[in-house]
């Protein structure tokens, strides 16, 4: 009498057996382009804080999601309860950079090409996006932004000051105004084709003027 075991065995659900010789060369190439995003990762990041325990989860990520895709390849009946297991899984990390998510894509992206024994796809892929990646990170834009913040104690030196920034920095934007007592605070948005440090020299140098700062501004956060 055939048991279940047995029809398993004479279908292709039992699936494929992987050589070990296969599995350590996609482990190999799993863990060479994950080193290769964690050298474009660190090599582009323009955020506030570089994590390097992030930089290194892509690397294990890779591996992980190649090995769960050979697995997934070899046997069906372990994909469908892959599948099922995967489904319950909820990553409640909140990711500060939108570019984090990028390569976590490119990581899981990869680690599932290589799983599927792509090799040649996974490489060019790769390599592709990272001369993408790192040339956009070396691009200088013109007119950046920055955010001017200065702090006075008379109303009367802002005649003064937007003569500064209009001889320095041509465009601008105010983006806030705070009077605490008989102290302000404004906070200017410039946009200028370099950096010029000498318009927080000579605004400093104004009369009543306590505190200046100049920070670079993505629109989201300074860096």
């Amino acid at each position: 009498m055939m048991t279940f075991n047995d029809f398993i065995q004479g279908t292709d659900l039992a699936g494929s057996s992987i050589s070990g010789l296969g599995m350590g060369a996609t482990l190999f190439l799993a863990f060479a382009l994950g080193l290769f995003i964690f050298w474009i990762y660190k090599r582009t990041y323009q955020g506030v804080m570089y994590s390097k325990t992030f930089n290194i989860s892509l690397v294990a990520l890779t591996m992980i999601t190649a090995s769960i895709i050979m697995a997934v390849t070899s046997n069906i009946i372990l994909s469908l309860g892959m599948v099922g297991a995967l489904s319950i899984v909820r990553f409640r990390t909140a990711i500060k950079d939108p570019m984090d998510v990028i390569y976590m894509f490119w990581a899981i992206s990869v680690g599932i090409i290589v799983g599927a024994g792509l090799y040649m796809l996974a490489v060019v892929t790769s390599l592709i996006l990272g001369i993408v990646m790192y040339a956009f990170s070396k691009m200088t834009w013109k007119n950046e932004p920055y955010l001017l913040i200065v702090n006075y104690s008379d109303i009367t030196v802002e005649d003064a000051l937007f003569k500064v920034i209009n001889e320095k920095a041509g465009t601008y934007k105010i983006k806030s105004k705070t009077k605490a007592g008989e102290n302000f605070e404004l906070t200017v948005e410039i946009r200028s084709k370099k950096e010029n440090t000498t318009l927080v020299n000579e605004i400093d140098g104004l009369a009543n003027v306590r505190h200046t700062a100049l920070i670079s501004y993505d629109g989201e956060y300074a860096a």
